[in-house]
């Protein structure tokens, strides 16, 4: 399951931090990383380039070059910096906290023949100005390996070995979960059949996700756990394409509604249709079945998003205009032998719901408008509205972990609704600004939990990235 969002910490009671105070410590670290970044971009020329929205990866690395080094060696960094603010923190009165999530990844790649690469990153982050018990295991993690694998590819086949990234589709299901502090990566096997330049793709890969430990070296469970196979294939349709997928996860130890303990074995089968382009008509459907067993109860589970939009690129700011249907399925606790929960797997949760990150898609229905304006090529601004409904009262509500926020049955269907407004800038290819902050105000549902006061969340960062080569 997906650590929670890294705007969200503990669940646990906390003691009251005042807004305000902003540390020594973390007044250094903002300032040491503003100075740093300054320097780097004295002289970087400007980049008109718009800022896709999350989860992709935004601009480039810097290139520097070194004579130093020779042609088969590289080595690339990334510094970020996003300072929060949460008022009401899991939706606790009084409850307020500021802070600055800081990292710092550091990658090397040693290309040894045209055929094989072997690609190493640390990663160091933390989570200045939050006491040591609100702080979540995904806000920080000292000095760890976060990428490690080999690399051997002929023609249009690839095989990886190692720890590394898996992200298919727009992460909805399988992503990286890049927005929180440490991210989400797997150590395992896979095999791909094509390359960028393929029309048609296949991914297959049998793998296990990396557990964070904050004080001692991230490692995976025993034994590989999570398989997958993913095709790409192009349509004769334009900009358009199609994602067959099937997921298979399986836990040795699962206990039951009746409490007895066995296996899980989870099958997610599932498509994800996608078209894209600058201007005119886009849409995104991804729809999922979840079948198998869970200890001795069956699962039978599923999800469907439904993404539509519009861009007009002749009216001032290039407007788009997008509507979205969110649906995961929750158990209404009918049939005692049946689990009807959808698992969200290990998706990329941020802004899904909201940019309080507060819920998982789980139990979960999302009607959500949005729209995004250009008021330069390098400026996105993004404003936002949803409604959360529970799919069914006799289920609770999850978090973005994926565990019981609210257990049910519930008094009403209604979570509640968000307002949010966010802006993202590329000042040059490799340094980037984004803020933005959003507003919960608590439906029915959850104030069963005591959970009435609205909840507000604001954030600022910075993200630079070089590379030495």
């Amino acid at each position: 399951m997906e650590n929670l969002i890294c705007s969200n910490v503990s669940q646990r009671q906390r003691r009251p931090v005042r807004p305000s105070c902003l540390t020594a410590p973390m007044r250094l670290s903002i300032v040491s990383s503003l100075l740093a970044i300054a320097f780097s971009l004295v002289g970087a020329p400007m980049l008109h380039a718009q800022y896709p929205e999350y989860p992709r990866q935004i601009g480039e690395y810097q290139s520097l070059a070194s004579k130093a080094l020779p042609k088969w060696v590289k080595f690339d960094v990334e510094l970020r910096s996003r300072v929060e603010y949460q008022s009401a923190m899991n939706l606790i009165p009084n409850e307020h906290d500021a802070y600055d999530l800081t990292r710092v990844r550091g990658g090397a790649q040693i290309r040894a023949t045209h055929w094989a690469s072997l690609y190493v990153q640390f990663q160091d982050a933390h989570a200045l100005a939050l006491p040591a018990p609100n702080r979540a295991a995904n806000m920080w993690d000292t000095f760890d390996l976060r990428q490690g694998y080999l690399d051997l590819h002929h023609r249009n086949v690839t095989f990886v070995a190692g720890r590394q990234e898996l992200r298919y589709g727009d992460e909805r299901v399988i992503g990286v979960s890049d927005w929180t502090n440490i991210g989400r990566t797997w150590d395992g096997f896979l095999l791909r059949i094509g390359n960028q330049r393929s029309k048609n793709k296949l991914d297959l890969f049998t793998t296990s996700v990396v557990s964070v430990y904050p004080r001692s070296l991230d490692t995976h469970g025993a034994g590989l756990t999570f398989h997958g196979a993913v095709g790409t294939i192009t349509t004769p349709l334009p900009k358009t394409t199609v994602q067959p997928f099937l997921f298979v996860r399986t836990a040795p130890r699962v206990k039951s509604q009746q409490g007895i303990y066995g296996e899980e074995h989870r099958f997610t089968p599932g498509i994800i249709f996608m078209r894209e382009q600058k201007s005119g008509l886009d849409y995104e459907i991804t729809a999922t079945l979840q079948r198998g067993i869970y200890s001795n109860d069956a699962i039978r589970a599923g999800s469907a998003i439904v993404k539509v939009g519009y861009t007009s690129d002749s009216l001032p700011l290039n407007p788009h205009i997008g509507f979205e249907y969110d649906y995961a399925t929750g158990n209404p606790r009918h049939n005692p032998n049946r689990m009807s929960t959808n698992d969200q797997l290990y998706p990329s949760n941020h802004n899904a719901f909201g940019l309080v990150d507060l819920f998982g898609f789980q139990n979960l229905e999302q009607l959500r408008g949005s729209l995004d304006l250009t008021p330069a090529k390098d400026l996105s601004v993004f404003l936002q509205t949803g409604s959360l409904r529970v799919a069914t009262a006799g289920d609770g509500i999850y978090n973005a972990a994926g565990t019981l926020l609210v257990n049910g049955p519930l008094p009403g269907r209604g979570i509640g609704t968000e307002l949010d407004a966010s802006l993202k800038y590329l000042y040059t290819k490799s340094f980037i600004v984004d803020a933005g902050i959003g507003h919960f105000f608590p439906g029915q549902a959850i104030k069963q939990n005591g959970s009435t006061t609205p909840f507000t969340i604001a954030y600022f960062g910075l993200t630079y990235r070089f590379r030495i080569e």
